[in-house]
């Protein structure tokens, strides 16, 4: 039988997992944890699955997104995406600053929305209570609740499943995602009329991929979190700037114990990383260009030890977003001072390197057959062209090589995690 088309962008390798499809059709498609390739939607194999999967294609940003209705004035805006105003700052309330993952900025900004009235309720994800190395979609209406995400979860989340409680709501939600999970938040605000009024702002967080439940293991298994345990808490960032990755576990006896901890450079760079699935590696946003607001890490003013006080870095794209953060300034919600609209590329310049090498990856998977996401609108081959020869030779070589080790060519399966 032929695949449907959400079905088919998971079985292709092009599903981001932000769970569009699934919160504009909650009833006919469902996302699951899948260990190795993330939290992908399973669609209802029935007629009127295939044709919500159908519908809900339009809503996709894995499958596609478009550049060309966003606000790009200079190379500035052509490279990040909209920049209208840049600062940097942090959370005033000291427990934000210090549980979140560099200044509290995105949890700071949530609880404004809600003490202010732009908002009855911030859509976001939390770790599960039953197993923490997973994520679950929660909307939050009070500043208890909203604590409960602060600082990164480096594990796959679909937050635009919430998109079926603000629907079905008649109240404004605050929506915070991945920059992939706003793209499709922004799609979906286009296609469907009652979201449009019920969404006042976005904010993205900068993303460099979300690693999947094995790379979760992997980490535990450095953290000395036996088998036999349960698991109570996994903290990847937080308490301090940029903080440490630990674990707090259950025995059988019921004592309770926690993991030394690990710096977040080396949790990140030699174990998690390596889990990001293909379709982060071809991702072409990694700031957040849909967003009314996005924020990141400032690693051009970098923190001196694990633990120091945090700073973010805050991207207004939108006068929507402008206006909010101006507010939240003058409120003292969050402290900031101005930066210049250049600063995503003294941040983090990693990410200009990045999205130049996709331009290369595409073009490897074009020659070999493979689809690619469809994204217009972003000049993806200039940015390619201001990499070196040597970096040029290896987006496209080095494409082609991972697609013969990890046979991107078979179609991908899904089933549910477990450990």
């Amino acid at each position: 039988m032929k695949l449907d088309p959400i079905s088919r962008m998971v079985s292709r390798n092009l599903c981001t997992g932000c769970g569009g499809c699934a919160g504009v059709f909650p009833d006919l498609i469902q996302m699951i944890d899948d260990p190795e390739h993330g939290r992908r939607p399973v669609v209802d194999q029935s007629p009127a699955g295939r044709c919500a999967a159908m519908a809900a294609k339009r809503v996709c940003a894995g499958d596609s997104t478009d550049w060309s209705n966003l606000s790009i004035t200079d190379e500035i805006d052509a490279a990040w995406g909209p920049i209208l105003s840049s600062w940097e700052g942090f959370a005033t309330d000291p427990e934000m600053r210090f549980r979140g993952s560099s200044g509290g900025v995105v949890t700071a900004l949530s609880d404004f929305a809600l003490n202010c009235g732009t908002a009855a309720g911030v859509a976001h994800v939390a770790a599960r209570a039953d197993d923490p190395r997973l994520n679950e979609t929660v909307i939050s209406r009070n500043r208890l609740d909203v604590m409960r995400g602060a600082g990164s979860r480096y594990a796959q989340a679909s937050p635009a499943e919430a998109l079926s409680q603000i629907a079905a709501g008649n109240e404004p939600v605050v929506f915070v995602g991945k920059p992939c999970d706003v793209a499709s938040v922004h799609k979906a605000k286009d296609n469907h009329a009652g979201l449009a009024g019920r969404v006042p702002l976005t904010i993205a967080i900068f993303c460099a991929g979300a690693p999947n439940v094995l790379a979760t293991d992997r980490l535990l298994d450095q953290l000395n979190v036996p088998k036999s345990a349960t698991l109570t808490d996994l903290r990847y960032r937080g308490h301090g700037w940029p903080g440490v990755m630990q674990a707090t576990w259950r025995n059988a006896d019921g004592t309770e114990e926690t993991s030394e901890g690990i710096p977040y450079a080396q949790g990140w760079g030699s174990i998690l990383q390596v889990g990001r699935r293909w379709r982060c590696r071809v991702c072409a946003d990694h700031t957040g260009a849909f967003a009314d607001i996005s924020v990141g890490d400032p690693w051009h003013n970098p923190p001196a030890g694990n633990t120091d006080a945090g700073r973010s870095l805050i991207i207004a794209r939108t006068e929507r977003g402008w206006t909010f953060v101006e507010q939240a300034i003058e409120a003292g919600a969050i402290s900031a001072e101005l930066r210049s609209r250049d600063v995503i590329l003294q941040a983090q310049p990693n990410l200009s390197s990045t999205h130049g090498a996709v331009w290369g990856r595409r073009l490897a998977m074009r020659a070999l057959g493979l689809p690619q996401p469809k994204d217009r609108g972003q000049r993806l081959f200039s940015l390619w062209l201001g990499l070196s020869t040597k970096q040029k030779i290896k987006t496209v070589l080095g494409t082609w090589k991972r697609v013969v080790r990890d046979r991107l060519w078979r179609a991908t399966k899904i089933s549910e995690a477990s450990r």
